[in-house]
């Protein structure tokens, strides 16, 4: 069982940059796959960005290309999302997730944590 922690989001102005991170209090997921998911009040939860195992393979949504990077650091045990340039529509609480498949839908990811809000004001 791998228990996720989120930890970094916070008040922001526009155009400010975070960085996020999802660390394993236990277990570990330097074998799986993660990503990151954001969902604000009233929305789905949509997909934001997913890594493999090895930092080979990244994956970005439309909406965050060329502002966000997700790297992790398996020594740490921890995944991160630098977010840059961010916007008031980046506001949501963002979630990660692990799983065995590297994909971009939510309900193929076993473990979650309980999310981070980020606020972006304009």
């Amino acid at each position: 069982q791998v228990q996720l922690v989120e930890s970094g989001g916070r008040l922001v102005q526009a155009g400010g940059s975070l960085r996020l991170s999802c660390a394993a209090s236990r277990g570990t997921f330097s074998s799986l796959a993660v990503a990151w998911f954001r969902q604000a009040p009233g929305k789905e939860r949509e997909f934001v960005a997913s890594i493999n195992w090895s930092s080979s393979i990244t994956s970005y949504a439309d909406s965050v290309k060329g502002r966000f990077t997700i790297s992790r650091d398996n020594a740490k045990n921890t995944v991160y999302v630098q977010m840059n340039s961010l916007k008031p529509e980046d506001t949501a609480v963002y979630l990660c997730a692990a799983g065995r498949r590297l994909t971009l839908t939510k309900r193929d990811y076993d473990y979650w944590g309980q999310g981070t809000q980020v606020t972006v004001s304009s």
